[in-house]
């Protein structure tokens, strides 16, 4: 049986590999990629018995893969993340690992995935990504670092969001400021789209935190943002019809 793994962390790639590798389970790995858009390029191109799949890479989630290719073949997700519909996978009779793998349930998965290989049925990804699309489970709180201490801080106290490099600075409504370590491509799927907006590559922005817009161009607009920032928010070109829908609601 041939596998690609599909993983941005190489440690749990590797440690991945190695648990298939052990003796009873007879699947080789042919294949490790780390990104969504290798992984579009290489399984268009390329067909194994089985994926295991990252949900969280760090270009985009493994979902945009679906976006650009029709898969049929069986996928065990993995990932450190259990705030996903698991009910959902399982249902679909697609499993769902979660980080760090053990090597029991591993073995568990796969005989499931061989007893269902006949059932054309099985494997029903856009089913699945009905059910992903259709969560409403929004994060409500950050855990974040101040000094020594470790506070919570309230959805409804973020005014907005800004790319550091890798890393994500919260902005709250008192204007206190406070680094999340994921991306802004990441957050984005986390929040409540009734709430927030992402205007640009730089800053995604609450409603409440709007405190006047302005034509900045034909057809970009200028936010003016409470508290007050100290460069100028552009929404983007591509972005702006949407805005204007989004703030129409």
């Amino acid at each position: 049986m041939k596998a690609v793994i599909i993983e941005d962390e190489k440690l749990a790639s590797d440690y991945l590999e190695n648990l298939l590798q052990k003796d009873g389970l007879n699947i080789d790995v042919v294949k490790i990629i780390d990104n969504v858009k290798d992984a579009i390029q290489w399984l268009s191109q390329n067909t194994v018995d089985i994926i295991f799949l990252d949900i969280h890479l760090g270009d985009d989630t493994s979902f945009s893969i679906f976006d650009k290719l029709q898969i049929n073949t069986p996928i065990i997700f993995t990932t450190a993340y259990n705030e996903y519909a698991i009910k959902a996978f399982k249902l679909n009779s697609i499993d769902y690992l979660l980080k760090p793998i053990d090597e029991d349930e591993l073995r568990a998965s796969i005989d499931k995935w061989k007893g269902r290989m006949s059932d054309s049925n099985a494997f029903d990804i856009q089913k699945l990504m009905a059910i992903m699309q259709h969560k409403e489970d929004y994060q409500e709180r950050f855990m974040v670092v101040s000094g020594s201490k470790i506070k919570s801080i309230l959805i409804d106290q973020v005014a907005y969001f800004l790319s550091e490099g890798r890393y994500v600075k919260l902005v709250t409504n008192n204007n206190e400021k406070y680094l999340l370590d994921q991306s802004l491509e990441n957050l984005e799927k986390k929040l409540n789209p009734h709430c927030f907006y992402r205007v640009n590559r730089q800053a995604i922005v609450s409603f409440n935190s709007i405190q006047q817009m302005v034509i900045w161009s034909k057809s970009r607009v200028k936010l003016e943002l409470n508290p007050v920032t100290d460069f100028d928010v552009i929404v983007s070109i591509d972005k702006s019809g949407d805005f204007k829908k989004w703030l129409n609601r």
